[in-house]
């Protein structure tokens, strides 16, 4: 029952982490996942799909970048509609994380 809440937390402050991630810089996808594995526990197949989402709904854009060692690397950033997104989404998490750390501290 615990690895459900987790798990469940997870997934929701997943969009937030990302943005986060983004809001230092531009990214490679790998790079991104790499982050969020060692912060949250999230891997690498659950970040494409939210990138090509966050893609279209216009909050990152993207540039390939060719690379020595390698394939070409797709590299991510803020939009100015998704750094509004991310300002808001930390605000609300915030507030949301205050308040229930405000009840958290009631229990004996």
């Amino acid at each position: 029952m615990a690895d459900s809440i987790l798990v469940q937390l997870r997934k929701g402050a997943l969009d937030l982490c990302v943005l986060a991630v983004l809001s230092r810089g531009e990214s490679y996808g790998y790079e991104i996942a790499s982050r969020l594995v060692a912060a949250v526990g999230m891997g690498e197949g659950t970040i494409y799909p939210l990138m090509r989402r966050m893609q279209n709904d216009g909050l990152v854009a993207t540039r390939i970048v060719e690379s020595s060692n390698g394939p070409p690397r797709k590299y991510y950033r803020l939009t100015p509609l998704g750094q509004s997104v991310f300002e808001a989404h930390r605000r609300d998490w915030r507030s949301f994380a205050g308040a229930v750390d405000t009840l958290l501290e009631d229990l004996p």
